[in-house]
């Protein structure tokens, strides 16, 4: 019995176990197959009670999940894509587990609602965007100084990967985007463009315009009227008896308790020792006067560096920003996810140059000595590079305050600033 592999033409996933056996020699038939129909029969069922493709059936009988089908195919014929010795072979393990279980759902989360296989929403997408971000950048270190994951040839490990990306490189990883990872770049394009591999998956065009899937929006049902309910007597409210007051010098415990009258997680910034810097009242100085005469001197006679941090923070990827409405979204969708930091920090998060070349760096005044959790939180967090400031050095404290005033020099490495960004208060 010959191989034969069930899965609709095209799939990305069928097509690993094709270029592993165009690598090893092995001939597997590709017959015609309706996905919809022909994986509902009984016929199929009894070779994948699961319903799904691909479906490899061999000699010794039917196997499902592509990875297993692409491992099995890899071990048959002449040429070897696992390895040169067991080390080797763990390795392409490593990487396949880690394609399936790390690369592949953040891949799957940003582009399947664009092929409209379920529904999208902003927060989805922008947080399945941000993980293929950051193993990308896992990915291009790795690959600096390697041709292909593991050893100087081709193995399992890149044709899975390879396969996983295919979509995102296709629909959504424009220029701007792509332009941060050089390495992966590289190297995709290199796998991709082998003869075994491009028999398989044809000419690839790059994605040049990010594709963007519409937000679901749930249709609301009407309501059914509701029938006037009739009032239940009154009862007679007793008077409250008045809890014993404490003593005057006894500092009262904070309340925490949320909408629904749960007790919340105490933060342990609210029981830092009280300081001369009163959030509230900078804030209220900072905008009811004049920065530099009047605000940026209060600060520094208030502040208190074992009760406050200041921070830098520069985002990662400004060679993507090209559009200054883009970037001012940008900043006003991060500044609107903080909400829960009101209480603990302010920033001036400003934006330099002009198209279609422009930045963003803020400069945040935090309680506390560390970065508070409720910015790290925030899926925009991990965009940033984030340095500490020290207010006894002369460049830091000038750079703080002509972020705060949105005017000077800046440090001297940014592009022009044009009056652009959003102070978060």
């Amino acid at each position: 019995m010959a191989l034969r592999l069930l899965y609709p033409s095209g799939g990305t996933r069928g097509q690993k176990a094709l270029i592993a056996a165009n690598y090893v020699g092995v001939k597997i038939e590709t017959p015609e197959f309706k996905f919809g129909v022909d994986n509902k029969t009984p016929e199929f069922l009894a070779k994948n009670p699961n319903g799904k493709v691909p479906v490899l059936e061999t000699p010794e009988g039917p196997i499902w999940e592509s990875n297993a089908i692409a491992r099995y195919v890899a071990r048959l014929g002449k040429n070897n894509l696992y390895g040169s010795n067991n080390y080797e072979a763990a390795l392409v393990e490593q990487w396949i587990d880690w394609t399936s279980g790390e690369v592949e759902p953040a891949a799957v989360g940003w582009t399947y609602p664009i092929y409209g296989y379920f529904p999208a929403t902003t927060e989805g997408t922008q947080k399945a965007k941000s993980e293929l971000r950051r193993l990308l950048v896992i990915l291009n270190d790795v690959l600096l100084t390697r041709t292909f994951l593991v050893g100087q040839r081709i193995s399992l490990a890149d044709i899975a990967l390879s396969s996983v990306l295919l979509g995102p490189y296709k629909v959504v990883l424009d220029p701007g985007f792509r332009k941060a990872f050089p390495n992966v770049n590289r190297w995709f394009n290199t796998v991709i463009n082998q003869p075994e591999v491009k028999s398989v998956i044809g000419e690839v065009q790059l994605c040049e315009k990010m594709q963007v899937a519409k937000e679901t929006v749930k249709e609301e049902k009407p309501k059914k009227e509701e029938k006037p309910k009739q009032e239940k007597p009154k009862k007679e409210e007793k008077p409250k008896q008045e809890k014993p007051k404490k003593e005057e010098d006894e500092e009262a415990e904070p309340s925490f308790e949320d909408d629904e009258g749960k007790p919340k997680k105490k933060n342990p910034l609210d029981f830092l020792p009280k300081s001369k810097l009163e959030m509230d009242e900078w804030k209220r100085t900072y905008s009811n006067n004049d920065t530099r005469s009047v605000a940026l001197p209060w600060f520094w006679e208030h502040f208190d560096s074992e009760g406050y941090s200041l921070w830098v923070a520069d985002y990662k990827y400004n060679a993507e920003l090209e559009k200054l409405f883009m970037t001012n979204n940008l900043v006003g969708g991060f500044v609107q996810r903080l909400d829960k930091l009101r209480k603990y920090g302010f920033g001036s998060i400003l934006i330099f140059g002009e198209e279609p070349k422009l930045e963003i760096s803020a400069v945040w005044l935090f309680r506390g000595s560390e970065v508070p959790q409720e910015m790290k939180d925030c899926d925009d967090y991990e965009h940033y590079n984030w340095r500490k400031l020290d207010q006894n050095n002369g460049a830091d404290r000038k750079l703080v305050e002509d972020f705060f005033a949105w005017n000077g020099e800046f440090g001297g490495n940014h592009l022009a600033f044009k009056d652009q960004g959003k102070v978060f208060k």
